[in-house]
């Protein structure tokens, strides 16, 4: 039986942006409960970011430290996406890259059953080869946007044209200060690897994940969806929460629009002021958690704050899961990133859907297919929306009761422990089985 098999040791290696050490350090806490090994592999300052590991995991979950070398042109303490503007992100791979020969001597020293690893690390299957480690690529997004990403890829390297590509910036298909590009990280990383793990489950999207396993050669394991855990670990005394639920608990039930776009998502001016004017058109109260880094001028988020009456700005951190199942939260203005819709869905919470960059577009209208959500419309000329769509797009969700319907159906799914569990199990037992032969 599977609990009789001797215990793995797994190491986990995520990219580093926060939309993916969020999910590897869910996946490898959940792996931890079930007794395996796990080290935990990032930069210094990401490490401590991470939330405490639960105590009853700690003598099972490492936190492996590995300090990025310095790089021209990289502000120093930068050690992920959110810590850089966009255009800098090259260089946070090229010192990423350069992690290659302390992570192989850390390889070589503890000798793991397994890698989970994420696109970036192209150069480290060759290492794990050499060492007779077997390797998982671990895709954070769900199905549908993965198969978009590796049609378009495909399609790429062949001369043919995906029909999504319009979805997949043309910078992820060039090579860049870091030497290579997005694609070839991507290919090279999932050719070598021994499995593809996803983070999705068959109830949500079982025909997107059997396309994806059509596509590959090898195996594709569902990994379920990774959802927070509801019983919230924040200090439940935490003066700033207090703050913001007293303002909760004055509002009207399902009133509330709370506005989140993530850590990565930077605004346009434009764009700022559209979604500013847009919730002020649409009528309802808003809780809108603006972080420094979401617009490229301090200034404008003052518009907010003065011309609005009925919005509450919060400019730090808030807890979104408990902001998300407050009582008078009627819907969600989000980036439509694919951690923010699994935390919204898993209390019921409809999506007006805002999607910036890369999966997002794809998530959103799988979302709005599942009638879930609605797109917030842009104009077929130039891409953009208007406050006018964004109010529309509020409205419909705060307004028609089948979003919140659907949302509700939907959350026994994403709600359901036991239901993910399993396919963590599934996962954790496909490892066991398919151990590498331990090397001497």
């Amino acid at each position: 039986m599977a609990e009789q098999r001797e215990k793995l040791h797994v190491v986990v290696f995520p990219w580093l942006a926060f939309g993916h050490i969020a999910p590897f350090f869910e996946l490898a806490k959940l792996i931890a409960q079930k007794g395996h090994k796990i080290s935990f592999i990032s930069t210094p300052r990401n490490i401590h970011r991470l939330p405490k590991v639960p105590e009853n995991l700690q003598h099972l979950v490492d936190l492996i430290e590995l300090p990025l070398p310095r790089v021209d042109k990289l502000p120093e303490n930068a050690e992920a996406t959110m810590d850089i503007p966009h255009h800098l992100i090259p260089y946070l791979k090229l010192a990423f890259d350069a992690l290659q020969q302390p992570f192989a001597k850390f390889l070589e020293r503890c000798k793991p059953d397994w890698i989970i690893y994420d696109f970036a690390p192209y150069w480290l299957p060759p290492i794990s080869s050499k060492l007779g480690i077997s390797c998982i690529s671990f895709c954070t997004f769900n199905a549908s946007a993965m198969n978009t990403y590796l049609e378009s890829f495909v399609g790429t390297t062949s001369g043919s044209e995906s029909s999504w590509d319009k979805d997949i910036p043309e910078e992820h298909n060039e090579s860049n200060e870091s030497g290579v590009s997005d694609v070839f990280r991507v290919l090279k990383s999932l050719d070598a690897a021994q499995v593809m793990a996803v983070r999705s489950c068959m109830e949500i999207e079982g025909e997107a994940l059997k396309v994806s396993k059509s596509m590959n050669s090898k195996p594709v394991i569902p990994v379920g969806l990774l959802a927070p855990s509801l019983q919230f670990s924040e200090d439940r005394n935490d003066e700033n929460w207090n703050t913001i639920l007293n303002w909760l608990d004055k509002q009207e039930e399902g009133s509330v629009v709370y506005v989140a776009f993530g850590s990565e998502v930077k605004l346009s001016d434009e764009e700022f002021t559209e979604i500013s004017m847009g919730l002020e058109m649409s009528g309802f109260p808003f809780f809108w958690v603006l972080k420094m880094q979401n617009t490229s001028k301090v200034e404008l988020q003052d518009l907010v704050v003065n011309e609005s009456g009925k919005g509450l700005v919060w400019k730090t951190w808030a807890p979104q899961m408990r902001t998300l199942a407050h009582k008078s939260v009627g819907g969600f203005l989000s980036h439509s990133g694919w951690s923010s819709v699994i935390e919204s869905l898993q209390v019921g919470c409809p999506l007006a859907l805002l999607p910036i960059q890369n999966d997002q577009f794809v998530s959103a209208r799988h979302m709005e297919e599942k009638r879930v959500g609605v797109k917030v419309e842009r104009s077929e000329h130039d891409g953009k929306f208007t406050r006018e769509s964004l109010a529309n797009a509020l409205r419909s969700v705060m307004l028609e009761k089948t979003y919140r319907s659907e949302a509700q159906e939907m959350s026994k799914i994403f709600g359901d422990k036991e239901l993910q569990q399993k396919y963590i199990d599934e996962f954790v037992e496909y490892m066991q089985i398919h151990r590498p032969a331990m090397n001497d």
